[in-house]
Formats: structure tokens, sequence, C-alpha cells
């Protein structure tokens, strides 16, 4: 590396560390800025200089290899935030306008105790666990690798062993836990601690859904293909049937009261009895009106978004443009096709043109 790229990246070094010196970081989930693309390396930056709290930046000392790992579980959970509220009126919108780390990244909802704070808390801690355990499965860290509890034994009698490489789902939790929770008797107003409180459980019941789809991976073996004996091993689902499982919680999610006594309990008197599960999604205040701009709260409202005409579902343009009615234009697309190879040697093609009708939101 020459000098003047070196002098470079020692500014950009300074830069950051401003930045996060004038804004507190970690305690509203800045670290969820490492998943953002314009953020640029974490490894390149350091520990010193990226936006976690204390606690985040010492085991970031302790373990920089992990990282990446830690950037891939960020980008894993926005990525599959705004693939599964992408057709919502709420479609998991990240800051804009603030320079990267400054302010918390999805904005007022990450400090709302909405169900909207409880789906995000839930899927980047989920993603956490699931980029820390591939990178274990993969042979990229020393200190941790495949589930050993899962290497001997079976079930001879329906003849299958454990073998393989399973996924050790529980390192990763354990890795999630000692990152992303912070204790709550640091906090002292009871607002703050109630919010802790439904945070923490958000997390947990992240991580849940990241256990609870594990599956069960077998190949055969045998004379001429046959399944005489199979060699099982465990591993964990794809990211976004785990999205697809914690939006299912979003949406029966439990509002709870925003007062603590010893535990959490359920809003409603006459459900108080009922117990609150480890896997529920929990939240203390219903969501704002996202069919129009709020500037104080970072809503931009739904006027302009593309919707579907002919759907009744959350993407049509019913529900989504919020009886405002919607506008429908032309567009015009150009493009090749009907190519054929022509010896020797090009390709030809034909230019097509289409027409689309738009409908976007009044």
């Amino acid at each position: 590396m020459d000098r003047a790229a070196l002098l470079g990246l020692a500014r950009l070094c300074a830069l950051w560390a401003a930045v996060f010196a004038l804004f507190p970081c970690g305690a509203q989930g800045n670290w969820m800025w490492l998943g953002i693309a314009s953020f640029g390396v974490p490894e390149k930056l350091g520990c010193a200089n990226l936006p976690l709290n204390s606690r985040q930046k010492e085991l970031c000392k302790r373990k920089p290899y992990l990282l990446p790992s830690i950037r891939e579980g960020a980008r894993l959970g926005i990525q599959e935030c705004r693939s599964q509220f992408r057709h919502e009126r709420w479609n998991c919108l990240v800051a804009a306008a603030a320079p990267p780390g400054t302010s918390p990244l999805f904005g007022y909802e990450l400090s709302s105790g909405t169900k909207e704070t409880a789906f995000i808390y839930a899927v980047m801690a989920a993603g956490l666990v699931h980029s820390v355990t591939r990178s274990c499965s993969a042979g990229n860290m020393t200190e941790c690798s495949c589930d050993t509890t899962l290497q001997n034994g079976g079930s001879a009698s329906e003849g299958w062993h454990w073998g393989g490489c399973s996924d050790d789902v529980q390192y990763g939790m354990w890795f999630s836990r000692k990152f992303l929770d912070f204790p709550i008797r640091n906090t002292t107003a009871k607002e703050s601690q109630v919010l802790l409180a439904m945070n923490l459980h958000n997390n947990e019941a992240g991580r849940q859904a990241v256990a609870k789809l594990m599956s069960l991976d077998c190949r055969c073996h045998g004379v001429s293909g046959s399944c005489a004996v199979k060699t099982c091993w465990k591993t964990m689902s794809s990211f976004e049937k785990i999205g697809h499982l914690l939006k299912d919680k979003y949406e029966n999610s439990v509002q709870i009261s925003d007062k603590i006594k010893r535990k959490m309990h359920r809003r409603e008197k006459d459900q108080r009895k009922i117990p609150i599960r480890k896997d529920d999604l929990l939240y203390v205040n219903k969501s704002p009106n996202y069919c129009v701009e709020d500037k104080k709260l970072g809503i931009p409202g739904t006027q302009g978004r593309e919707c579907n005409r002919t759907s009744e579902g959350a993407d049509g343009c019913n529900l989504l443009c919020c009886g405002r009615g919607y506008n429908t234009h032309v567009v015009r697309h150009v493009e090749r096709c009907e190519c054929k190879f022509i010896w020797c040697c090009y390709v030809r093609c034909r230019r097509c043109e289409s027409m689309t009708d738009v409908h976007t939101c009044k």
C-alpha cells in the first residue's frame, strides 16, 4: 500500500473515531451498520473505530476473526427484514440521510417498542447466530467447528448413525448472547428497563427460531445405491425460512405491560394467566400510522410506492395506498430478443419493445 493510501486510511479511521465519540454507539443497535455495504470493510477500520459499545469492542478485540461473521450476520438480518416487509406499509426502511454509524440504522423503529422493533431485534440476532454457526462449520475459526456432541451414536435399529458435520448452533447462540445482550441492571429508568427487557426477549426469540428450524440431513450408503446404512447430521435451515417463521411470530406478537414487577406479563388483564413463551415476539407500544409521512419520526409514508392493482394482499393498491387511490403510468421497456448466433462469429438480435402499466400510491 502506498503512502497516500495509508494516509487516507488513517484519516478515515480518525473521522470514524470522532463521529462515534459524538454519537454513543451500541446501546441502540449501531452494530447493525456493519451490514450496510456503504459502511466499508470493518476489518480495515479496526475494533476501536467501529460502531460498537464498550462490551462489544472488548469482545471484538479478543476475537477479531469474528468480524466477517458479525458483518455477514448484520447483512443477513437487514436483507431478510427488507424481503419480508417489501410489500408492507412499513417496508423495513433503513436510514439514508445520516452518515453510516451516527444514528440507529432503522431510525425510530429501533427504540419505539413496537411490533416492528420486535421483528428487527429478533431477525438481527438470528442473522448473527446463522452467520457465526456457518463460519464454524466451514472451518473458518479455531475455537469452534462442527457439533462434537453429534459425532457418535445414532439408531442401529433404524439403520443410521451420526456423521458428517452438524452445525454447532449452540456456539452461534452463545456468541450472539455474548455480543448482543445488555444487562438490565445497568439501566435505571423504568421505561428503559421495560424496553431493554423486551429487546432481550426478542433477541432470544430470534435465536430460538434458528434452533427450532434445525433439520436432519442424511446420506445413504449401501450396495447398488441401497439405503442399508445412513449417515445423518443436523443443519440449519435457509435464512429465508427463518425469516418466514419470524414474520409469522410478528403477525402473532404479544403486547406486554409497560410496567415490570418481577417479570413481564401480558397487557390485557384477562390474558395475564397465559404464559409468555420464549419464542414469542413481544412489544409494548402500538405501531404508528405508516400510511402518511411523519418527518419527526422519520416515517416516509406510502405515497409514491409501487402497488399491485389486482392484488388483495398487503401489496395491493387498496391496502398499500391506505384508500387514497393510485396513479397509473405507462413504462416502455426496450430489450434485445430473439437472438441468433451467426457463423462466424457474432450474435444478431431484434430490438423488442413492450409497454407496462405501473401503479403508484397517491
